[in-house]
């Protein structure tokens, strides 16, 4: 059987594809059954369908991948509903909102999906309510098939030692790298300035004088939604929005601008485009108030103490963090940047410009902290930050030493995938299996078929 844990993984990571919500293109019949849940021939072939539609590459053999794939969530589902795990329907509803506000930001509007779907944006809803379920389910499933599986440093050992070590891979220099952020407040004056040239568009569009979309294009400090003319798609569930962005929103009416605001991003205008019950598209404006060198530089000196307490060893670098940064996200990570895969160990690739020039200007060694430096987040947004090196490898072939927490990752996540297979060749046979003679040349299904009747139904 091809790797458990990767199958699932496929199924809970892939994307939904607009065409198996939209329409059924294949002609129905069972092709598959696990216990009592059933697998439809358009299950399996709506996807391959979609792919060549959106121009992708279709893999050989892609309708035995794919039904494997879909074996292996309805034996999950199966066992989940056995064991009486539970998915909350506002779950579902959260997941099936977040995809809808995914198809509305790719088609440009709720009518506009609904136009191409040939559905309410409620049917294409229902469409996925059943699926997204089942994936919950499944794998709220694997999560307990696997929660008590932990790897020991002899294991890790172990699985590096296994490794062909004529073919060891090589690794660029990484970082693991800390920072303490302060964000200068604007003065009184700059932020009444601010104010009054936000009231003034809003009395622009107003008047007519002015389009909304025209003055975001040219003045919002939004770089995620300046060629839009300022648009997003929300939903007022979304936890990842800003709270006073939400209320102001929702208490707009079509057409309707709000009163200037202000969220942790800057101060703000919406203008209402549409609405349907949660979801919402609107137009904001964000204009950031203008930091001056005032300011940047009472923060050079709040920094500095802190600096000064770190090298005194009177702190340690995570009670500075959650004491002194004004970074939202410093409370999950500590402080420590990562990837946009999780990962702690970051390549100088990875890294924004300004912090590039910082350690080679810098010099710092691992374990030391830089001086207080003004930079630019992402969002444009002006701030002052130490930098701390916690280490940094030379680029190395892979070892146990410099990379052990890359191995012990790896070792666990085989370790979890050898539990699923174990955990799947012991239930397989206590199932009713049925599979389709149209799949019975699929090789990668030999575990299933031992124990599957075939046939057409």
């Amino acid at each position: 059987m091809k790797s458990v844990f990767t199958l699932v993984t496929a199924l809970f990571l892939g994307a939904m594809a607009m065409g198996q919500a939209t329409r059924k293109v294949v002609a129905d019949k069972i092709v598959g059954i696990v216990g009592d849940k059933i697998i439809l021939k358009s299950d399996v072939y709506n996807d391959i369908l979609d792919r060549q539609r959106r121009g992708e590459p279709v893999p050989e053999n892609a309708d035995c991948s794919i039904m494997e794939q879909i074996l292996t969530l309805k034996a999950l589902v199966l066992q989940a509903e056995k064991d009486s795990i539970e998915v909350g329907d506002d779950e579902i509803d959260a997941l099936l909102d977040n995809q809808i506000r995914g198809f509305v930001q790719m088609y440009g509007s709720k009518e506009a999906l609904e136009e191409i779907a040939g559905r309410t944006v409620y049917q294409i809803k229902e469409d996925f309510r059943q699926t997204f379920k089942e994936r919950k389910l499944a794998e709220r499933m694997r999560d307990k098939i696997v929660e008590s599986i932990k790897i020991t440093p002899q294991e890790v050992k172990e699985y590096f030692l296994k490794k062909d070590q004529n073919n060891l891979p090589f690794y660029e220099s990484q970082l693991v790298i800390g920072e303490i952020v302060s964000y200068p407040k604007a003065s009184r004056d700059l932020e009444k300035l601010t104010i009054d040239e936000l009231n003034d568009f809003k009395k622009q569009v107003e008047a007519g004088t002015q389009k909304f979309e025209t003055l975001a294009r040219l003045y919002t400090d939004d770089p995620g939604s300046k060629e839009s003319g300022g648009q997003y798609s929300i939903n007022r569930t979304e936890k990842t929005w800003d709270p006073a962005f939400l209320n102001n929103a929702f208490r707009l009416k079509e057409g309707q601008i709000s009163p200037v605001f202000k969220s942790k991003f800057g101060y703000h205008i919406i203008q209402m485009v549409s609405r349907a019950g949660d979801d919402a598209i609107v137009r904001h404006i964000l204009r950031i108030p203008k930091i001056t060198d005032e300011e940047i530089n009472e923060s050079i000196n709040k920094l500095d103490s802190v600096r000064a307490k770190l090298m005194a060893g009177t702190i340690e670098f995570g009670e500075a963090v959650a004491k002194y940064s004004d970074d939202e996200n410093a409370r999950f990570t500590g402080g420590i940047k990562q990837g946009q895969n999780g990962s702690t160990f970051l390549e100088l690739s990875q890294l924004d410009k300004d912090l590039v020039e910082l350690l080679a200007s810098s010099k710092i060694k691992p374990g030391e902290y830089s001086k207080p430096t003004p930079f630019t987040d992402e969002r444009g947004k002006k701030g002052v930050r130490i930098i701390y090196l916690k280490t940094r490898t030379e680029p190395h072939r892979e070892n146990i030493k410099d990379d052990y927490d890359r191995l012990a990752k790896e070792a666990l996540e085989l370790k979890k995938q050898r539990a699923l297979e174990s955990w799947f060749a012991s239930k397989i046979p206590s199932y009713y299996i049925m599979i389709d003679n149209d799949f019975k040349s699929c090789g990668t299904l030999s575990k299933w078929m031992q124990y599957a009747s075939t046939g057409s139904k």
